[in-house]
């Protein structure tokens, strides 16, 4: 039964303001919305919303297909300006360098030449929130690169998820519409916790794949450094010899994949909602780089779009590791930050149909209909077709499109043909072979009767999430539960929660259980599958210190601390990319002459989430002070590195926090073994062992 609330706004829906219903009191039926039947916007009835019209089942995707082009180039054009989705985003410049390992799958020059360097520029970002939104919500983030090429553009326009929500882009509109703010409040921004979301995704069990992801630490990633990309879509690759692969493209960062836990995200939202932003464009200007490896999965292209059981073309699957290793093939430094965000980052076009020679689409449903809405939606966005010509979209290769006129036009083409054939111009444009640089979709076979479809093998929907769930650690399958109950909690309908705990079920028994009882609620009985191979390399525990390029160490300090020793610290860290920054209670310099230290932050404007380690010189004053106490428990309860030398225990101590727990590092002064264990714990990202204390600490005893 429909709540009270959600009852009184359907029935103002239907009724005017004299209470006289709608439909009757308008001659214009459409106007009301309330037809019985789901229609196109002419009023023609649909049998089908959720497939796009293909030839057969596994076939690409019909450009007759009026309701997907008229459902998705509405929906392309529902918001003006900013993105409908990832509105929310921060990019940089750098470039791509090959490491020419690609030459035997791909002819795409800027991969196959080892060596060869290409200008790219990235833009992250969230997918709900509106561009005002904060940069930690919990959300899948976009991971888009242009690659400027010498062929022409290429953009890889993926996610840091491998996998999707839906199976077909027909049904993008619908669950972005699911997960946007509900139309009768515009609230939650920027959150999934809310009916409409998981009212969709507990209907569409396909989804199941993706929300386990998201409901991951996955889905609020430490920062951009630390976020691992995927084009999503398996790809096509073709090389000289006109041979074909198929592929997976990767991105690993160089920094390792690491992510927030819940509490810091949500109090980071509060206290710096720019905190992804200014993490990269800090750390450029630092000279901390990010970097990232890009690899691929190959796969034999035998005619089946299947590998191992898995179907390439459901971009609800992914391809684990152990099956097909990821090959590394060039790295990408992003290294300049934009000038304007605006001129660049806002105006940055991407497109999953720029293509160059050897690389290839394939008949995945949601890519075929990406290859249309892309392209249309900047229409609106940028005020025409010509948005190409703007500086941070121009192509670097040479271009004579034949295209004319229309908004925006700012190229000063020459010549009277702008057709072909033609005599006046020469004949020029010319039309280039294969051999000349022209792309040319490799032959394949295409057959079947037009259906509104998709084939028996998409209709496993729970599988691949049970091997994700039971193949992390204990710590992060506790994170999960959490993120369910917290995001089932906030739904106001109970037969939603009811609904989702049967898709869990399905997935896992005792994931299903933990989530119940947090709830309140019974849990169902499913049918998980019991034979499951794990893939451990899901996991984001490291049980090795990566690099702490990049992270960011407060130093507590007051009038009476040992500056050398910050100095020392401070010296070591920046050999690492890694900063300090001094904490001290009030702002100004400590010391003088030689030995003084600018306080670049006070105990009242920072909070812990601001670093990845906290350490308290030598010879700073226990204070009692609560802002002081705050600060360390909250980064030793996020179970962040915490460290002081010589007599500065004392005021961890005074916070609680003893000198032999996991993660803790104390030393008599900053020498080399200190500075050593605080690095190599930095480099853990997380002292995990503690989490279960942790989490034990924050339940109140029985009774």
């Amino acid at each position: 039964m429909a709540s009270s609330r959600n009852a009184d706004n359907s029935a103002s829906k239907r009724t005017g303001p004299t209470g006289v219903p709608v439909a009757e009191a308008s001659p214009n039926a459409a106007h009301s919305q309330a037809g019985e039947y789901l229609t196109t916007a002419q009023g023609l009835r649909l049998p089908d919303t959720d497939h796009s019209l293909k030839v057969g089942d596994r076939g690409p995707t019909l450009l007759e297909d009026f309701h997907l082009r008229e459902k998705i180039t509405h929906f392309d054009h529902e918001r003006i300006p900013e993105r409908v989705v990832h509105a929310r985003g921060a990019a940089a410049h750098g470039v791509f360098e090959s490491y020419g390992t690609a030459k035997s799958v791909t002819k795409a020059k800027f991969l196959a030449e080892k060596g060869r360097q290409t200008p790219v520029f990235a833009r992250f970002s969230t997918v709900l929130g509106s561009r005002g939104s904060a940069d930690t919500v919990r959300d899948t983030r976009g991971f888009a690169v242009k690659f400027y090429t010498d062929e022409g553009n290429f953009d890889l326009v993926g996610n840091n998820i491998p996998v999707f929500f839906i199976q077909d882009g027909i049904k993008f509109p619908d669950v972005i519409h699911a997960a946007k703010p509900h139309p009768d409040r515009e609230i939650p921004q920027a959150q999934s916790a809310h009916d409409t979301f998981w009212d969709f995704v507990s209907l569409h069990t396909e989804a199941t794949h993706h929300v386990m992801w998201n409901m991951s630490d996955r889905g609020i990633p430490r920062s951009y450094r630390t976020m691992e990309g995927f084009g999503v879509h398996t790809f096509r690759l073709v090389n000289g010899a006109g041979e074909t692969s198929l592929v997976k493209f990767h991105w690993k960062p160089v920094a390792g994949i690491h992510s927030l836990v819940w509490e810091e995200a949500q109090i980071t939202a509060g206290v710096d909602p720019d905190f992804h932003r200014r993490d990269m464009a800090d750390g450029i200007d630092a000279g901390a780089f990010l970097e990232y490896e890009f690899g691929i999965q190959i796969m034999p292209d035998d005619g089946t779009d299947s590998f191992e059981g898995i179907d390439l073309l459901d971009p609800t699957k992914f391809v684990p590791e152990e099956l097909a290793p990821v090959q590394l093939i060039g790295k990408l430094t992003l290294n300049r930050n934009p000038t304007n965000y605006f001129t660049e980052t806002e105006q940055v076009a991407f497109h999953t149909g720029h293509l160059v020679p050897g690389i290839e689409v394939t008949n995945d449903p949601l890519m075929q209909a990406r290859l249309f809405s892309y392209l249309d939606t900047q229409l609106t966005r940028l005020g025409g077709p010509n948005f190409s010509q703007l500086p941070i979209n121009c192509p670097h290769a040479a271009v004579n499109d034949m295209l004319r006129d229309g908004m925006h036009q700012s190229a000063i083409h020459t010549g009277l043909a702008p057709y072909r054939p033609n005599s006046i111009d020469g004949g020029e444009p010319l039309v280039a072979t294969p051999e000349e640089g022209g792309y040319v979709q490799s032959p394949r076979p295409i057959e079947g009767t037009p259906v509104r479809a998709h084939p028996a093998s998409f209709d496993d929907h729970f599988s691949q999430a049970t091997m994700f769930y039971r193949s992390l650690s204990e710590v992060e399958q506790g994170h999960i539960v959490e993120a369910f109950t917290f995001e089932l909690g906030k739904c106001y309908e109970q037969a939603i929660k009811e609904r989702e705990l049967q898709v869990l079920a399905n997935v896992d028994a005792d994931l299903c259980a933990q989530v119940a009882a947090g709830l309140g609620l019974p849990a169902p009985k499913g049918t998980p599958a019991e034979d499951v191979v794990l893939s451990p390399t899901l996991s984001q525990i490291v049980v090795e210190p990566g690099p702490i390029a990049g992270r960011k160490i407060g130093v507590i300090a007051d009038a009476g601390s040992d500056l050398a020793g910050v100095a020392k610290l401070r010296k070591s860290a920046e050999k690492l990319g890694a900063s300090v920054l001094v904490i001290a209670p009030v702002g100004g310099v400590l010391g003088r002459g030689s030995r003084k230290e600018v306080v670049e932050r006070t105990l009242l404007t920072t909070r812990s989430v601001e670093f990845d380690a906290l350490v308290v010189a030598g010879g700073t004053t226990p204070t009692g002070d609560i802002k002081l106490v705050l600060l360390l428990q909250e980064a030793f309860r996020h179970c962040k590195a915490v460290g002081a030398w010589g007599d500065g225990h004392a005021v961890l101590q005074d916070a609680g926090i003893g000198p032999d727990g996991p993660g803790v590092v104390v030393g008599d002064s900053v020498v080399k073994t200190f500075t050593d264990d605080l690095f190599a714990a930095i480099g853990l990202h997380r002292a995990w062992e503690r989490a279960a204390d942790v989490m034990a600490s924050a339940v109140p005893p029985a009774g």
